[in-house]
């Protein structure tokens, strides 16, 4: 008898997310970071200006404002990681892996830059109306790809089910279990019931739901977090000098700590980094391709944005709590370290802290996920196939939340791998067009 399908999952996910693939999505970044000059960090004020203040390009083609297209795309990416992935890593590569996150959110900037631009660059319109773009069109018309194409589609509509929809939805219900005692039935139902509601709306309803849902639910964290690293404050500093010094020489053994070696950190703390702002992956430029305007490289520029936020702001304030407040040495991992961390501030507040956080992290990316994975299918099977996804995805929010997901996780996993090779090399053969919209829009004589 062979192994069972768990394990042999786990060796094919192990293979996929090996160092080639997570050196192409760190390298790609890097080479767009280079040929772009650095614009994604000299250009940022300009971005985070069109994302927060500016907003929209009014009168431009699109189904939704630049803002509600950063945030659906940021309720995709600010989920379960931001909190459990980067506990995680530190569990298990010490405080230096944040430093190898931040890494892959500098690099990530340029990367989701090329994807937005792109995506936008080569959209179409469809039977309805509606924008539909991301990397299964630059693929097919940049490229002239569509089998590639037709694998980028397939795997992000597989992987819309698992890690964006039950696997999410999993641990809602296992916070709200273990916190506050709530039935896995009960919430199951509650977050299919709420699911639906937007779901069934189409792109504008997630869009306007994503514009309340994913401002509030950062802000929240963000002000418990730095209330929390307030009362910090005299460990911060070592805690950053800890991040630093951690990244090149990781700590040995110590409390519940294993220790780590630096191949070891540096491998988890890109690859949570990676998942979590998934930039490079071809997700979120499906929702960039829905903005309204009338420039390419406008949106862009907004969407980097989203790399940012997660990465460098997010999941830093969860990176320090863990780190400042020593409870990295614990041996706990996951959702539970981020609970000591924030309980040895707040105490028990602590705890519904993370469990709230996690609740509403997980729901918006089941919403922007469920917007990614209806795109593939429409680009597969055409319009009539969308409604249908939707049901079955919204009938999948309650098997997830009552179910054991071990095969559901991993196989996800895969498909985000999958996903993420067809998306690399129509970023690096494409690199051109990116090149020369930016130069068309920074100007012939600009350094970008």
């Amino acid at each position: 008898m062979g192994p069972p399908l768990a394990d042999v999952l786990s060796r094919i996910s192990g293979w996929v997310w090996g160092l080639p693939l997570i050196t192409l999505l760190v390298g790609t970044g890097a080479y767009y970071s280079i040929i772009l000059r650095g614009l994604p960090f000299r250009r940022l004020p300009e971005a985070l200006y069109l994302a927060f203040i500016r907003r929209k390009d009014p009168g431009s083609p699109g189904d939704i404002s630049h803002f509600q297209a950063l945030m659906t795309a940021l309720c995709a990416t600010v989920g379960v990681g931001n909190i459990a992935g980067v506990a995680t890593a530190i569990a298990i590569g010490g405080p230096g892996a944040m430093l190898w996150m931040w890494v892959t959110g500098l690099v990530g900037m340029a990367s989701k830059y090329a994807e937005a631009m792109l995506a936008v660059h080569f959209r179409v319109r469809n039977a309805r109306g509606e924008m539909s773009g991301g990397p299964m069109y630059y693929i097919e018309q940049g490229m002239k790809r569509r089998w590639l194409a037709v694998v980028f589609a397939g795997c992000a509509a597989v992987a819309a089910f698992g890690i964006g929809n039950m696997v999410q939805a999993n641990s809602v219900a296992e916070g709200l279990q273990a916190t506050f005692g709530v039935a896995p039935q009960v919430s199951g139902l509650v977050m299919t019931v709420a699911t639906g509601a937007v779901l069934l709306g189409g792109v504008r309803a997630i869009g306007r739901a994503a514009s309340v849902v994913a401002p509030v639910m950062i802000l929240l964290y963000l002000m418990a977090g730095c209330w929390g690293l307030w009362l910090l404050r005299d460990t911060l500093w070592p805690a950053l000098g800890e991040i630093v010094r951690g990244a090149w020489a990781p700590p040995a053994a110590v409390g519940g700590f294993a220790g780590a070696t630096l191949a070891q950190t540096m491998r988890i703390g890109i690859a949570r980094g990676i998942f979590s702002n998934e930039s490079g992956l071809g997700s979120s430029p499906i929702a960039a391709a829905a903005a309204q305007t009338n420039d390419p490289v406008r949106q862009a520029l907004v969407s980097m944005t989203q790399t940012f936020l997660d990465t460098l702001v997010v999941c830093s304030v969860t990176g320090f709590m863990i780190v400042a407040s020593g409870t990295w040495r614990s041996g706990a991992t996951g959702a539970a370290l981020s609970t000591s961390s924030f309980q040895s501030c707040f105490g028990t507040a602590g705890g519904w802290i993370v469990a709230v956080s996690l609740a509403l992290f997980a729901y918006s990316t089941i919403l922007g996920w469920c917007y990614y994975g209806e795109k593939a299918v429409e680009y597969l099977a055409g319009l009539r196939a969308v409604t249908p996804y939707r049901w079955v995805y919204c009938g999948l929010v309650f098997v997830g939340a009552v179910s054991h997901l071990d095969v559901v996780w991993t196989l996800s996993d895969i498909m985000n791998g999958l996903m993420a090779l067809p998306n690399l090399i129509a970023l690096l053969a494409l690199s051109p067009i990116v090149v020369q919209e930016t130069r068309r829009y920074c100007g012939p004589a600009a350094q970008f």
